[in-house]
């Protein structure tokens, strides 16, 4: 008996976890131009040194069964017709029985000037890495007889958008860089700008858990400025539009939160989409025209899931099992599955010191609510051998945050 191809492309949530639990059931291969996976909900905690890039990005070779085959590689083309997948490297194409599109979105920088090449994305362990880089060096750099007004320009940061992202990355830089202040006795402070387009913070989310939002940016001092539009980004600064005035502002660096594009290989495919470029599914995920492709994430327009899960990793691992349990169904001939995808609980990071989450329709926050978000968080990783060393490593090492020393005494 022919066994059946699998093809699964992208690495993430959606991906990695189909690809787990269809181990065995095909000839499965999950094509990723990553050699890890990143637990992208963490990715801040990463920033501050709360955990290490084990704990969040641990390689594929130790998470995937030896059912399952890895091809590290980027993806030119996917052509459904065909049911090909080309690949900008010097590999042979690959041909599917079943395809599982799962890529996640780009960074969109919104066309505007200088934004692309000036300013940090923050999505791979590698823009933390940058991020925390620059930080330090600006640290570094300050003289120590400067007054307090320069030192505060010269540490001046800008974050593009108030989501959930933009919350959670502008309380985490505020909260180091004031421990930084302290521990180089530094005059002043820092200054955080966290600007939004829109009227509110973290937008897609709920008035109770807001309230938190808001409260950490005052405690950290993050700067918030609504219906602020960015005009122009350069190396060293940030242009706003507020009023219909425009202001130039000093930066140390500016990072970009602001929305999401979808991804080139999604915007090439030649399948039905909505008005938003988001690929059509039926509440078995799969494409309308092609019943042997399921498409999941952030490039799916899937109605049946409540509407704060949009864009979420939670809503990419909630599909992701669907997926797996719908194509061995649709492999042996028996009838697919659909699922309504409730809220699992939110859990957002706010500092170095506190979190808010939202659990079982109640929000809390603080010092306790940042120790249950490790908990929740932890219950997420992927496999249980994954969850079990990092949850060590967290109770018994601890999660403190790693100060930013000068370059010279990093540890």
């Amino acid at each position: 008996m022919t066994t059946s191809k699998i093809l699964i492309v992208g690495g993430g949530f959606g991906g990695l976890f189909t690809a787990l639990d269809l181990a065995g059931a095909g000839d499965v291969t999950l094509i990723s131009d990553e050699d890890h996976f990143l637990f992208a909900p963490m990715l801040y905690e990463y920033l501050s040194g709360e955990v290490e890039a084990w704990h969040i990005a641990p390689q594929y070779k130790e998470l995937l069964d030896e059912d399952v085959n890895l091809v590290q590689t980027k993806v030119a083309d996917i052509n459904l017709e065909r049911r090909s997948i080309t690949f900008d490297s010097a590999l042979e194409a690959l041909s599917y029985d079943v395809l599982v599109l799962t890529v996640g979105g780009v960074t969109n920088f919104a066309g505007v000037a200088g934004a692309a090449q000036y300013s940090l994305p923050f999505r791979k362990i590698a823009h933390a890495d940058a991020l925390r880089q620059r930080m330090v060096e600006a640290l570094d750099a300050v003289a120590p007889d400067l007054p307090p007004q320069d030192v505060r320009s010269a540490l001046t940061f800008a974050i593009v958008g108030a989501g959930a992202s933009g919350a959670e990355l502008s309380t985490k830089m505020a909260d180091l860089l004031r421990d930084a202040f302290e521990r180089r006795t530094l005059p002043g402070e820092p200054r955080i700008l966290l600007l939004e387009m829109g009227d509110k913070v973290v937008p897609g989310m709920g008035e109770e858990i807001r309230a938190f939002v808001e409260s950490a940016l005052q405690e950290s001092r993050v700067e918030l400025h609504t219906l602020t539009r960015v005009m122009r980004v350069t190396e060293n600064s940030v242009t706003v539009e507020h009023n219909g005035a425009q202001t130039e502002i000093k930066t140390a660096g500016v990072v970009w939160t602001g929305g999401v594009l979808m991804n080139p290989l999604i915007q090439n495919l030649r399948a039905e989409k909505t008005e938003r470029g988001l690929l059509r599914v039926n509440p078995m995920l799969q494409l309308a025209d092609h019943d042997n492709v399921f498409a999941l994430g952030d490039i799916a327009f899937f109605p049946d899931a409540t509407p704060t899960l949009a864009g979420t990793a939670q809503l990419a691992l909630q599909q992701a099992h669907l997926a797996a349990r719908n194509i061995k169904s649709l492999l042996a001939g028996e009838p697919l599955h659909t699922k309504h995808f409730e809220e699992l609980g939110e859990a957002v990071s706010l500092g170095t010191e506190r979190a808010a989450v939202l659990t079982a329709g109640k929000v809390f926050g603080g010092p306790l609510a940042r120790q249950a978000r490790f908990a929740m968080y932890t219950s997420r990783l992927p496999t249980w051998h994954h969850r079990l060393r990092v949850g060590a490593s967290w109770f018994f090492e601890g999660t403190a945050p790693r100060p930013l020393l000068p370059l010279g005494i990093q540890r």
